[in-house]
């Protein structure tokens, strides 16, 4: 790991390309250490693009993720009720995981209306929702933060109650998923799988680690 320090302050609003700097997940940082991902003693898990930031948990408050951080955004704190911070455009920092994990690929999100979250990530990113797509009762809506940036799935179900939207879960880009599998155990993760997009396949860490929240890890 590098001796770069990222940037973190909080700004009213910031120009140029948005980028999801990273997630907020209140959680146990040796929780994520022992899925082979390394994390700072600051509760940073540096991955390139978007990374992964472990805060404590409140007492009495459930674990996952509780936020973001983005660059080039308008300014606000509230996306459709996810807690948004804007920060300046962050340095990077690397690491080497053990897991094989490169970065972010998407973080999913339940809501309601899926129309509604996404008038409002677009107002706050200028990124437009790409496609939806219909599977059954659920549908689901796609946003990119940025060129080549992360991807935010949108699941809208008839049985979520009324309300703002929540973050649900994320999947990480593993190198080699039969690798990752190996080492986590099938205690540990599921057996991979193909995944949904074509040529890809995924596998889920089981609930069992306490992670806090739904982690899947998938092929680039």
């Amino acid at each position: 790991m590098t001796d770069a320090a990222r940037s973190r302050e909080p700004g009213t609003e910031t120009t140029g390309e948005p980028k999801v700097e990273w997630l907020t997940v209140a959680g146990d940082p040796d929780a994520w250490r022992s899925i082979g991902l390394a994390v700072t003693p600051d509760g940073l898990i540096p991955l390139v693009g978007t990374s992964i930031r472990i805060v404590p948990a409140a007492e009495g408050d459930a674990i996952g993720i509780v936020g973001w951080a983005l660059s080039g955004a308008r300014g606000t704190t509230d996306i459709d009720g996810l807690a948004t911070e804007v920060v300046a455009p962050a340095t990077p920092v690397y690491a080497d995981h053990p897991l094989g994990a490169s970065g972010l690929d998407h973080v999913v999100v339940s809501t309601a209306d899926l129309e509604r979250t996404s008038g409002e990530i677009a107002v706050a990113t200028g990124c437009e929702l790409k496609r939806i797509r219909e599977v059954g009762t659920m549908r689901q809506g796609f946003h990119r933060i940025g060129r080549g940036g992360l991807i935010v799935e949108l699941v809208e179900r008839p049985d979520l109650p009324a309300g703002p939207a929540t973050f649900w879960g994320l999947v990480l880009i593993v190198d080699d998923l039969d690798a990752a599998h190996e080492l986590l155990g099938t205690d540990r993760i599921s057996a991979p799988k193909d995944a949904v997009q074509p040529g890809r396949r995924i596998a889920t860490v089981r609930a069992e680690v306490g992670l806090g929240l739904p982690v899947a890890v998938m092929t680039h």
